[in-house]
């Protein structure tokens, strides 16, 4: 496939996915957004399997009971908990268990039920607010990075840059801050702004970290020119924790 036309793949998914979150969002529907978000966890959490190396399915019908769970009880973020207490009970009745098989559970499963918490707690507002700040980290890290960029940020991800991920983080904060203070307070508004920034960095960068362990450039190949469902939502799956344990913490 030659760049021009790979370029082409890329844009029009892109254009499909901001489609889908826009009308997602102006539905503003409890079951449309649980439904949504059901989806992008089921392949996440198949793509999480393959980069931790585990091949089975056996996990996958857990993750859809846990997912169903969390339509019905008001506060899906617990279940994470939950989920360990099960698991750790489970391997000390039987010390054979491979602990691998929760890996998936706390990555992508525990940003994804913050991400429904989110919603639950705090509305489509914040969403929206979360959603924003993620995609201009980093929208503006590749701008800014491609730019000026010259210091390699980490090993882990050789293409990022120091001055691409703060000139992302200072962007995604400036613009992220507007939209906060429609939710809380300015100085909050600047905080929780700038810590989501911040982690929604470090949530790509462990995707990055898994798919360089596992040997693979993507995580799967879901989404044309763009990757598997995970290499899409990384960044959220830190920062979305993050959200909603300031806004708890600071609201």
């Amino acid at each position: 496939m030659s760049i021009l036309s790979q370029s082409r793949t890329r844009i029009l998914t892109g254009v499909a996915l901001v489609a889908l979150v826009l009308f997602v969002g102006w539905i503003d529907n409890f079951f449309l957004v649980w439904t949504t978000l059901g989806i992008a966890y089921m392949f996440a959490f198949y793509e999480a399997g393959r980069l931790f190396g585990l091949h089975s399915n056996s996990s996958f019908a857990y993750a859809l009971i846990i997912w169903l769970l969390a339509a019905i009880y008001p506060y899906p973020d617990d279940l994470f908990v939950l989920m360990g207490v099960v698991f750790a009970s489970y391997a000390a009745y039987k010390p054979k268990t491979d602990w691998r098989l929760f890996l998936p559970f706390a990555y992508p499963t525990a940003g994804m039920l913050f991400f429904l918490t989110l919603y639950l707690d705090y509305g489509m507002s914040a969403m929206l607010w979360l959603i924003v700040v993620v995609a201009l980290t980093d929208i503006g890290a590749y701008i800014v990075g491609k730019t000026i960029g010259k210091h390699q940020f980490s090993k882990t991800s050789p293409n990022k840059t120091l001055e691409g991920v703060i000139g992302g983080v200072v962007i995604a904060t400036i613009a992220g801050v507007w939209f906060g203070v429609h939710i809380v307070d300015l100085d909050k508004a600047i905080m929780i702004t700038l810590a989501v920034s911040i982690s929604s960095i470090f949530g790509d960068l462990y995707e990055s970290y898994l798919k360089r362990a596992a040997g693979v450039k993507d995580s799967g190949d879901i989404l044309p020119g763009h990757g598997g469902m995970l290499d899409r939502i990384d960044g959220y799956l830190f920062s979305t924790i993050v959200m909603v344990i300031l806004l708890r913490g600071l609201v």
